[in-house]
């Protein structure tokens, strides 16, 4: 089974909203809102409390960086909610180029983001769209 297989998120996710990003740069307000719309702070209160939101944080900033990176604009990162379940899912405008995480790379070039992902979620997968892909990830906010 590969690791990242081509699927759509599990359904009844609620959007609580949508951000475009154009830029890198732009990572920091990302992490930023996303911390406030999960704990209602924009930097780590309580970490033991929090570690959940963290790793949504983390799987945030590898995907949009690596849509702005390899998938191309526009790209968007949608946060969602289900009860406990937190949804992070970013498209891109390459919507023939699947997640595709690095084998037989030497560790110190880099490339391992998206086998970060997959341990810190509870489930993960991607889907093409006519000229757009999405990769997605959600957390659960009670483990």
């Amino acid at each position: 089974m590969a690791l990242w297989q081509s699927a759509r998120p599990p359904h009844a996710f609620v959007e609580v909203w949508c951000q475009e990003l154009g830029e890198l740069g732009e990572l920091a307000r990302l992490r930023s809102r996303l911390r406030v719309s999960m704990t209602g702070s924009a930097t780590v209160r309580d970490p033991a409390r929090d570690h959940w939101s963290e790793r949504l944080v983390l799987i945030a900033d590898e995907l949009t960086s690596n849509a702005l990176r390899h998938g191309g604009a526009p790209v968007a990162a949608i946060l969602g909610r289900r009860d406990d379940q937190w949804l992070i899912a970013v498209r891109d405008s390459a919507a023939d180029v699947p997640p595709s995480p690095a084998q037989g790379r030497d560790p110190g070039l880099g490339g391992f983001g998206l086998y970060l992902v997959a341990d810190l979620s509870t489930a993960h997968g991607w889907f093409p769209e006519p000229g757009a892909k999405t990769a997605w990830a959600v957390v659960d906010s009670s483990a």
